[in-house]
Parts: structure tokens; C-alpha cells; sequence
């Protein structure tokens, strides 16, 4: 984890409540980081987006179905009950909104990345890289319901 450390972690939390609390109306509370295998079942939906520049990678940015249809209501202010390619599209904007604002965060602090469109995945899937550990971020919100921010990072 060569460098890896709470000032690479925090512009994507930053990021991420920020922008759920803008376009979502949703408080997070950030959970315990822990290492995690990028492994994700057919009941998630994952938002992938790569990271280059001075710092390389990916981040993840997983929703259970249930979470991701929620976060989508919230989006376009009507109930979503599937994932149909309107919510699919509203959350894949909220994952380039939260990586637009993280590149943003790294400038600020004189770090440059740039980050590639967000590539949507789901059913059983698992992502592997040889370079980095994935480290996962739970964010809560009304008791029980989580985002996973999943960032696998090389500076």
C-alpha cells in the first residue's frame, strides 16, 4: 500500500458527502475503513471509474439494488422500484459527480489526477489488480442502508 493513507481516502469521503447531500438530500455517516476483495454479487450495482495522473487506480462505487434504486428516487424526485437505464444513468452521473469533485479536492492540495467515464457493472462480478489493495469506506444513511466507496489507489 505504498503511500496509501487517510489523506488519499479523504477527498473521495469529503466528495462523496458533499455531493449526496447536494443531489441526494441524504447524511452519510462514514463507517470503519477495511480491506476488502473488489468481489460484488448480482445484487449490487457498481460504478467504476479510473483514476490517472499523479496518483493512479480505481475507485468503486458499490449500491445494493435496493440502495441504488433509493439513491435514484432521490435523484430524479420520483419512486424508482428497478433499475431501468434512467436510474442506471442518474446513479452513474452521482459516481462521475463524486469523482469530478474528488479530482477537484486533489487540486486544491497540488495533486493532479484525471478521471476516465464511469463504467457500469452488475451481476456477479470481482476486479483484481496486482498493485494495490482495495480499501472499502461504508457510507450510512437512515439506520441500515450503505454505499461502499472502494478505492484501490498507486501514487
Amino acid at each position: 500500500m505504498a503511500g496509501l493513507n487517510a489523506e488519499h481516502i479523504n477527498p473521495f469521503l469529503i466528495a462523496a458527502t458533499k455531493i449526496l447531500k447536494d443531489m441526494c438530500f441524504v447524511d452519510v455517516k462514514i463507517g470503519k475503513p477495511y480491506v476488502k476483495n473488489a468481489d460484488f454479487t448480482d445484487d449490487t450495482l457498481v460504478i467504476m471509474i479510473g483514476i490517472t495522473g499523479e496518483i493512479r487506480g480505481q475507485a468503486m462505487i458499490a449500491f445494493p439494488n435496493s440502495v441504488a434504486c433509493d439513491i435514484a428516487s432521490k435523484m430524479i424526485m420520483m419512486p424508482v422500484t428497478q433499475l431501468d437505464e434512467l436510474a442506471t444513468s442518474a446513479v452513474c452521473e452521482l459516481g462521475n459527480m463524486i469523482m469530478g469533485n474528488t479530482a477537484t479536492i486533489f487540486s486544491t492540495k497540488g495533486i493532479g489526477i484525471d478521471i476516465t467515464p464511469p463504467t457500469l457493472c452488475t451481476g456477479n462480478v470481482a476486479f483484481t489488480n496486482n498493485y494495490s489493495q482495495n480499501i472499502c469506506i461504508p457510507l450510512i444513511y437512515d439506520e441500515s442502508r450503505a454505499i461502499e466507496i472502494n478505492v484501490a489507489l498507486k501514487d
